[in-house]
């Protein structure tokens, strides 16, 4: 797909790759819609691109389906949607409810949610495009935060099952898979495991983004290295976890970002 022209909507616009996305877009020549908790920061994305700031909470279904009913509209029909906000969550099953209930409704359901609403509307119309941001979490696993780990690889198979079972309606899905890129939740953990290939630059993973969505395929893995990484889980899973086992010892400590 290209973007010349589309409606787009990113969630997460206040800074990050959200930021980044919605600047890309915008240089494809795309109307953007920045949508983030943050309102000032959103609007911080969106002023220079001529874009529409709306603030959203994600963690709640009622906001989602009341921002989609206003930019279907006032903008138009949205033709690619970027459920990318995300949090992080530092510990294992000692984690308390709430922290693994408020991780599971932003880094998953809000996925859930905006798909729930959209994809009757697409289909309507003979397609659109979904970019759900996961992470390599989501193909590997997240040393350190079982919730980050586990919340990432439900975002994953929610993305495939969008693709299996809508894309004979025209629905394309990606989903994004980074290691660390520098934001802020990668802030103060410039040396743990995700940036054992290097801390990238938001604007790098958006670019891949781009190319991705131009030539609609379903991984996006700016880190290259990810596939082999990949690979090596799934040709020796018990190999791989011991790989992993040693990981945890030197980087099992994971603080909350």
């Amino acid at each position: 797909m290209e973007l010349k022209d589309k409606i787009v909507v990113v969630t997460g616009a206040a800074s990050g790759i959200g930021r980044a996305m919605c600047e890309a877009y915008s240089a494809e020549g795309a109307r953007v819609v920045c949508v983030d908790r943050d309102f000032k920061g959103a609007n911080e994305t969106a002023s220079p691109i001529s874009g529409l700031a709306i603030e959203v909470d994600v963690s709640h279904e009622d906001q989602i389906v009341a921002m989609i009913d206003r930019v279907e509209a006032e903008v138009g029909p949205i033709d690619l949607f970027c459920s990318n906000a995300g949090i992080s969550i530092a510990g294992g099953v000692e984690v308390d409810n709430d922290g693994w209930q408020r991780i599971w409704e932003i880094n998953v359901m809000s996925h859930v949610w905006a798909a729930r609403k959209l994809v009757p509307l697409m289909s309507e119309r003979g397609g659109g495009y979904l970019l759900n941001t996961s992470s390599a979490a989501g193909l590997l696993n997240q040393v350190g935060s079982a919730p980050y780990g586990v919340t990432k690889h439900a975002a994953v198979g929610l993305a495939e099952w969008l693709a299996m079972t809508y894309g004979d309606q025209g629905i394309k899905v990606s989903v994004l898979c980074p290691q660390a890129v520098r934001t802020e939740m990668t802030r103060g953990h410039e040396d743990h495991v995700a940036s054992i290939d290097g801390m990238m630059e938001p604007n790098v993973v958006a670019q891949a983004c781009v190319e991705t969505i131009r030539n609609e395929t379903f991984l996006v893995l700016p880190h290259p290295e990810v596939m082999g990484y990949m690979r090596n889980k799934t040709e020796n899973y018990d190999r791989w976890i011991g790989g992993m086992r040693k990981l945890n010892r030197k980087f099992g400590q994971f603080g909350d970002a």
